[in-house]
């Protein structure tokens, strides 16, 4: 691990300490949620910016490692871009956490209305900027670098990028729960709905196949046909826990919910 962050700090100095700066504030908001008594939805204000922190921490760790092997790419741009749009972000979140007040699909004010706009558009922004660098993976070619490795890398940014916009699924209908109101039960900090349908399941797992698919492809598998493969499977499973929170249903609800059901008593007397 040790020999991995002395690397990245070599490949990309900037976004290796825009990573670090991230985890601190994540560590910070975990903190705060512990200190602090401000919720939103029943829970507490700082899970949010904490998650945020903390996946924004990782994408700067993998996009630092990722890029370094692009030729004639302009790293100082994308790295500012993802400082200032997602360092935004981060920003707002946490400023209306503090507020006990919502940052997503908060429309109630002009003001607001902006401001969610703004976020809007940093996310997209990156995610653009991103499908940009699978380009370049699609496009150039990487002879010293091991080809199922080179394919995780390329279907790692496909997922995240589709899944990265699927985030308007719940943009366009301003809830993050399909069924039913946001802000019911849900696990613990990730707040998935435990009754109803949730769009960030998959939207957390195809993301993340950013980093899941090109260090299990690496590390595991050296194989290309196992790195489609995992691919393919990988999609699929978020794809599923799409189509499940479209049609109202919780990834993990109904066995939660039949073992917190007490079981009615038996009548014997008939």
């Amino acid at each position: 691990m040790i020999d991995f962050f002395t690397t990245l700090k070599l490949r990309n100095e900037t976004l290796f300490y825009f990573g670090f700066f991230c985890l601190a504030l994540a560590a910070v908001f975990l903190l705060l949620s512990k200190l602090t008594s401000t919720q939103v939805y029943n829970i507490s204000a700082w899970y949010k910016p904490f998650k945020f922190a903390l996946s924004t921490a990782l994408y700067a760790f993998a996009m630092a490692w990722f890029c370094h092997y692009l030729n004639a790419f302009n790293i100082t741009m994308f790295n500012w871009a993802v400082i200032i749009l997602l360092g935004f972000e981060i920003a707002y979140i946490a400023f209306q956490a503090n507020k006990g007040e919502l940052s997503h699909f908060n429309v109630s004010t002009p003001t607001y209305s902006i401001l969610y706009s703004l976020m809007a558009f940093a996310a997209s922004a990156v995610s653009i900027y991103t499908a940009y660098i699978g380009f370049l993976f699609f496009t150039q070619d990487f002879p010293e670098l091991p080809g199922y490795y080179v394919w995780s890398i390329r279907l790692g940014i496909v997922l995240f990028v589709i899944f990265s916009f699927e985030g308007f699924v719940m943009g366009s209908k301003l809830t993050h729960t399909i069924g039913g109101p946001d802000g019911g039960e849900g696990l613990p900090i990730l707040n998935w709905s435990t009754k109803f349908g949730d769009p960030r399941v998959a939207h957390f797992i195809g993301m993340h196949a950013l980093q899941v698919l090109p260090l299990l492809s690496y590390y595991l598998l050296k194989n290309n046909k196992a790195t489609f493969l995992l691919a393919f499977l990988y999609a699929a499973l978020a794809i599923f826990t799409l189509v499940q929170a479209l049609e109202g249903k919780p990834l993990f609800g109904a066995k939660l919910n039949q073992l917190k059901s007490p079981q009615k008593p038996i009548d014997k007397s008939k």
